[in-house]
């Protein structure tokens, strides 16, 4: 059986999550600015209610971004630092997609827009699908001002809003049935998303663990 230990900070919430014995445990804190303080014991915490040693693990999943920065950099701190030192594969997981799986998983809603609150008057922008339980990227990730954003092209049906970009409802250039501003990337559903990877065998070492901030690729112009 697949142990794997997913583990979010790119947001206001620090969340923990394990699969074991194929049986999921997860602890979700709303805590900002204490990321760097409470997550390694959260992890420490949950291992140990769950009976698990760091060796069982066989893979560490992480929420790479997009999100803050400080958040995203402590993510993948701490976990290159456990991948490293057990000599484990880790798992990149997109948090805009882990929005969307779970407003699947709360909603059962199988189309979502997922926007995370950028600053700068900006949102980091993601649609996705619901295939096989698994929420699936359609088009590409973005950071745009709330008036550019879109759905992907040929799209139809009703549209389920997730994140903190919905608080910008009344400017964004996209409707939806229903949203909810207040959700936050939660690594339960980090850990759902790695499990989909993890069976593709998507896994990749330490060194590769990078973070994705979308603006760097906007404000660096593509060589034609």
């Amino acid at each position: 059986m697949t142990t794997l230990l997913a583990l979010d900070t790119a947001t206001e919430a620090c969340s923990v999550a394990l699969l074991h014995d194929g049986k999921v445990t997860s602890h979700y804190e709303v805590i900002p600015r204490m990321h760097a303080q409470k997550l390694l014991p959260m992890i420490k915490q949950l291992l140990a209610d769950s009976g698990v040693s760091l060796n069982a693990l066989d893979a560490i999943a992480f929420g790479r971004g997009p999100g803050a920065f400080t958040g995203v950099r402590i993510a993948i701190g701490v976990v290159q630092g456990l991948a490293f030192a057990l000599e484990r594969p880790v798992l990149p997981v997109s948090n805009l997609a882990a929005l969307a799986q779970g407003a699947l998983r709360e909603h059962g809603v199988q189309q979502v827009a997922a926007a995370i609150d950028a600053r700068m008057d900006e949102v980091y922008w993601g649609c996705y699908q619901a295939q096989a339980g698994e929420m699936r990227l359609q088009g590409q990730e973005a950071v745009l001002p709330p008036e550019r954003v879109a759905l992907p092209d040929g799209s139809s049906g009703d549209w389920f809003g997730a994140g903190t970009g919905w608080g910008y409802a009344e400017r964004l250039a996209v409707q939806a049935s229903a949203s909810n501003p207040a959700a936050l990337p939660n690594a339960l559903d980090v850990l759902s998303l790695a499990t989909f990877a993890w069976a593709r065998g998507e896994a990749i070492v330490a060194e590769q663990a990078q973070p994705v901030y979308l603006r760097d690729n906007v404000a660096t112009p593509k060589a034609r």
